[in-house]
């Protein structure tokens, strides 16, 4: 608490008004510590791992590919499949496993709502980890 001091020094009367001054110094020397503090924090130890000579495992499981053509016929792999059959037939290539990946190869040519169409169908057959193909664009640019 603080004492304002007048001029005959008998009415000595009380300050209440909050000197913020020391408050923010003692913040900021707390924040160039941390600063100072944080990154001397990360595990900077030297360890010399030990090499692995087991070879890479490959994806346990092969993704489905599945084509939609310009003329809108359905292919899973190389093989043809009815629309109204998808959901049997990608039960078929996942041997039932509704996590399996799928990657939806689409012409150019397809109307965008055909494709939407599409992945409306594997969502409710609850096929939902789908991908979609292109082809790398280091080649030609289009004209």
């Amino acid at each position: 608490m603080a004492i304002r001091l007048g001029g005959d020094g008998d009415d000595m009367e009380e300050m209440s008004e909050i000197n913020i001054t020391p408050f923010i110094d003692v913040i900021l020397v707390l924040l160039i510590i941390f600063m100072i503090a944080a990154p001397l924090a990360t595990v900077t130890v030297p360890v010399d791992l030990p090499v692995s000579t087991a070879t890479a495992q490959p994806d346990p499981q092969e993704p489905i590919i599945l084509s939609l053509q310009n003329d809108l016929t359905l292919s899973i792999g190389d093989r043809a499949i009815d629309r109204s059959m998808l959901a049997a037939e990608l039960g078929r290539a996942s041997k039932g496993d509704t996590q399996a990946r799928i990657l939806l190869r689409a012409d150019k040519g397809v109307d965008y709502g055909d494709i939407m169409g599409l992945m409306d169908d594997l969502r409710k057959a609850n096929y939902l980890k789908v991908g979609l193909v292109t082809e790398d664009g280091t080649g030609p640019a289009p004209q």
